[in-house]
């Protein structure tokens, strides 16, 4: 017998008897499904206590940047109040995906509305594209204060530094916000199963049954532009720094110099790197393996948000001083 066609939209019920065992009934068709890390379901507990262990991580340093600078009128710089954009951004990223992942590894709610799949969709993209724009401003911080010191004070005025952080949030929201329009725009008659632990965006457009080359276009020209964009804005401004500081005229100075930009680099590398990673495998990488690259697509969005905070911790001076004294204050 003839198997009957069938092409639906979201919000219409797919037939019991198309579903197998790698499919699943839309039984409440404005739903998906989330499988978490595919071919690690028994390992999920285990895997939960580091993921768990970075939000903790994540939210107490984070959480202590913002008091430590809020608290300290001598911190009030636009080199701490990027720090603070930033550690901002990374809250809203990590909280983002980490309670939803949390309760698919412990509790196997797997469901997850189409509204809330869609938020997490733009939440996602906006505050990654927030977050690359912010290292970018950091990058034009370091350039102007270790290359025209003289003019650091009168060039990045507070206005000045809320003005940057507008444009940055603005740009991410706006670049982010096609992204829901075009997911729900697409017809679903496949499966409402997302091989994933969060609703990434081309994960769920791949789930159409339509030529989403739209979707994948302007995923890629967001990605190219935004990553090409600052990347090379960062690189410019580096460049310019190392040079001054290869001018400096004692190794004393250049040493001391460079580390003022260390834990920024570090935190660049940390966000890009994985990233990249990610985005070029879910893409081009057919090979690798489908747990390993969803565990890297939660990884490049938890690593930052836990190791920022602990880079500028350590790497800072003002920011230690103020932490130690802080924990000498209390034990007092």
């Amino acid at each position: 017998m003839q198997e009957t066609p069938f092409c639906l939209r979201v919000g219409h019920r797919l037939p019991y008897s198309m579903s197998n065992s790698n499919t699943t009934d839309f039984t409440n068709p404005s739903t998906f499904i989330l499988l978490g890390i595919p071919g690690l379901e028994g390992a999920h507990v285990w895997i939960s206590i580091p993921f768990c262990a970075m939000y903790a991580i994540a939210i107490l340093g984070n959480f202590t940047i913002l008091f430590i600078v809020k608290r300290d009128p001598s911190l009030h710089w636009p080199m701490y109040y990027f720090l603070c954009m930033l550690s901002i951004t990374d809250l809203v990223l990590s909280t983002s995906i980490l309670p939803k992942t949390l309760s698919i590894f412990w509790f196997n709610s797997r469901e997850i509305d189409l509204s809330a799949c869609l938020t997490q969709m733009y939440f996602i993209a906006s505050f990654t594209a927030i977050e690359s724009g912010i290292l970018v401003a950091m990058s034009l911080d370091r350039y102007v204060a270790i290359c025209h010191p003289l003019r650091h004070s009168t060039t990045l005025t507070n206005p000045v530094v809320a003005k940057v952080g507008l444009a940055v949030v603005l740009r991410g929201g706006m670049l982010a916000l096609p992204y829901p329009f075009l997911a729900r725009s697409w017809p679903y008659c496949r499966t409402n199963i997302i091989p994933q632990s969060y609703c990434e965006h081309i994960a769920v457009v791949k789930l159409a049954c339509a030529d989403i080359r739209i979707s994948s276009y302007y995923g890629l020209f967001v990605v190219f532009s935004v990553i090409g964009l600052d990347v090379s804005s960062i690189a410019v401004s580096y460049t310019q720094i190392l040079r001054a500081i290869l001018n400096l005229p004692t190794k004393d100075a250049r040493l001391k110099t460079f580390g003022t930009c260390g834990s920024h680099l570090c935190v660049i590398l940390a966000f890009y790197i994985p990233a990249l990673f990610s985005f070029l495998t879910h893409r081009f990488g057919h090979n690798v393996p489908l747990n390993f690259h969803v565990l890297m697509a939660n990884v490049y969005l938890l690593v930052p948000p836990m190791i920022n905070p602990i880079i500028y911790g350590v790497r800072t001076k003002q920011i230690r001083d103020r932490l130690f004294h802080l924990f000498t204050q209390k034990g007092t």
